[in-house]
C-alpha cells in the first residue's frame, strides 16, 4: 500500500439510508428512505455544514498536525458536509489518525465559537496499491476542491 483516502463527513449530513446512497464497512448501500427517516428522527441536534471560514480552519489545522505526525497529504478537501484526504502512510495507526484529525479540528472550531458536535463516527477509507489507484484518489479529490458547492 502507497496510500490511501479516507472520508467522514459532518454530523447528520449523510444519514443510512440517504437517497445518494451511503456506506458501511466499505460497501456502498442503497437508498432506504424509512431507514433515512429513523435515523432524522434520532439526530439529537442539527445538521452541520461548515462555513467557509471553519472549512478553512479545518484544512490548516490538518495539514498542522500532519507535519507533527510526519504524514505527507497529497490532496485534502475540506467541504461543508464531509473531509476527503489522500495520504501516504505513516506509523499511526489509520483509525488513530482520523481520530487525531477529527480532534484537533473540533477544538480549533470549538475554539473559534462553534458549539456542539461536528463529527459523525467512523469513516470510510480506500487504499492505494499503486501509482494509478493514488492518482485516481488525488484526481478526484481534487476535483471536490473545486466544486461549487463542496
Amino acid at each position: 500500500m502507497i496510500g490511501y483516502m479516507l472520508t467522514w463527513t459532518t454530523y447528520g449530513s449523510w444519514l443510512q439510508g440517504d437517497e445518494r446512497g451511503w456506506v458501511k464497512n466499505g460497501k456502498i448501500l442503497q437508498p432506504d428512505i424509512r431507514l433515512y427517516l429513523t435515523n432524522k428522527q434520532k439526530l439529537k441536534s442539527t445538521p452541520v455544514k461548515l462555513k467557509e471560514s471553519q472549512r478553512r480552519l479545518v484544512k490548516e489545522i490538518i495539514f498542522d498536525e500532519s507535519k507533527k505526525i510526519n504524514q505527507k497529504i497529497y490532496a485534502l478537501a475540506v467541504c461543508s458536509d464531509h473531509v476527503h484526504i489522500v495520504a501516504g502512510p505513516c506509523s499511526e495507526s489509520i483509525s488513530r489518525i482520523v481520530q487525531r484529525y477529527k480532534r484537533v479540528s473540533t477544538y480549533t472550531l470549538q475554539k473559534n465559537g462553534f458549539n456542539g458536535k461536528v463529527w459523525t463516527k467512523g469513516y470510510d477509507k480506500r487504499y492505494c496499491f499503486n501509482a494509478r489507484d493514488l492518482k485516481i484518489r488525488i484526481d478526484y479529490v481534487s476535483r471536490q476542491i473545486l466544486a461549487p458547492d463542496s
